[in-house]
């Protein structure tokens, strides 16, 4: 399968794939709270983290916070995270 690797912490986060991905997926599904960088951030910035805006917010100023790998599958669906039984599903709808 053909892909393109994205590394947040050297390129940053892409403002419109962020855009995308908010969108498709919910910052709840994007915000990985169970990280090392989520469980280290200040906890009135945890907990200013409420919406779209402060989570985006968020995720360009602490873009390990944001969990992965996030997917754009070739039918245009987004994923988050990694699972076998997941990436079986799409790899296998090819």
């Amino acid at each position: 399968m053909d892909y393109q690797f994205h590394d947040f912490k050297k390129a940053g986060v892409p403002e419109a794939a962020l855009a995308e991905w908010l969108q498709a997926l919910g910052w709840e599904a994007l915000v990985n709270r169970k990280g090392t960088t989520w469980r280290k951030l200040d906890s009135a910035l945890q907990a200013a983290t409420q919406d779209t805006p402060s989570a985006g917010a968020l995720m360009r100023a602490h873009p390990s916070v944001i969990k992965r790998p996030v997917v754009r599958w070739p039918d245009g669906a987004f994923t988050v995270g990694f699972s076998p039984a997941l990436f079986a599903a799409h790899y296998g709808a090819r």
